[in-house]
């Protein structure tokens, strides 16, 4: 247990920070299947579009780094167009 009052709101943020990073990061895997699991070019263009704003607004909240998003929407938009192809 925390001895001073600094450390003890710090293991409360700590804790109610870690249930959202795990929260968004779970909501973000899922949003990801949802577009490799796309049979047709139209739902995996529609799910492509959800999961590219969630990899941009959590790359902006730190929750992951930009250049991890940036390489989740490269391969994300790689994946859609070899099924338009």
């Amino acid at each position: 247990m925390p001895n001073v009052k600094s450390a003890e709101k710090r293991a409360r943020t700590n804790l109610k920070r870690r249930d959202r990073n795990r929260r968004d990061r779970s909501r973000l895997r899922t949003a990801l299947k949802k577009v490799r699991g796309a049979d047709s070019t139209e739902s995996a263009r529609a799910a492509l579009r959800s999961a590219e704003s969630l990899l941009d607004r959590l790359a902006r909240k730190g929750v992951i780094h930009s250049n991890t998003a940036a390489r989740h929407k490269s391969r994300l938009h790689a994946h859609a167009a070899r099924l338009g192809a």
